[in-house]
């Protein structure tokens, strides 16, 4: 088959996954703790405009978003967007936890970073998770 869908419409052909090494991951930091940042004040946003919403609509059947909420909407749309567009893996946006594919060995394998760590430390195997960390 072709770069086609079945129903003969072009497709996107797969890109490869981009892979981090440590250095590339270091740089992004700055960038990366920015985002994250928005994007817990942006989760917050979303969970305060919902109770309101949720409170109104019990007590008298109407309910409305703030512009904050569609603002905060829009904001964690875009964030997460650019993450996944450059291959960095969002994996708890609560506390910031994010891996970026890499290489060791031969073999794929992701650096973890958490927000409020200094520098890429820990890499894990992709099965293995948060728990699963281990030093660089």
């Amino acid at each position: 088959m072709s770069d086609q869908t079945l129903g003969g419409e072009p497709r996107e052909p797969e890109r490869a996954e981009r892979r981090y090494s440590l250095e590339e991951a270091e740089a992004t930091l700055p960038e990366v703790r920015e985002r994250l940042e928005r994007i817990q004040r942006a989760r917050q946003e979303i969970f305060r405009s919902s109770a309101v919403i949720k409170q109104h609509v019990a007590s008298d059947g109407g309910g409305f978003a703030r512009p904050e909420y569609w603002d905060a909407l829009e904001t964690l749309r875009s964030d997460v967007t650019e993450l996944l567009e450059r291959d960095i893996i969002l994996r708890d946006p609560e506390t910031g936890l994010i891996d970026f594919p890499s290489d060791r060995e031969g073999r794929r394998i992701l650096l973890c970073w958490r927000l409020g760590e200094d520098h890429v430390a820990h890499w894990h195997e992709p099965n293995a998770g948060f728990a699963g960390r281990r030093k660089l």
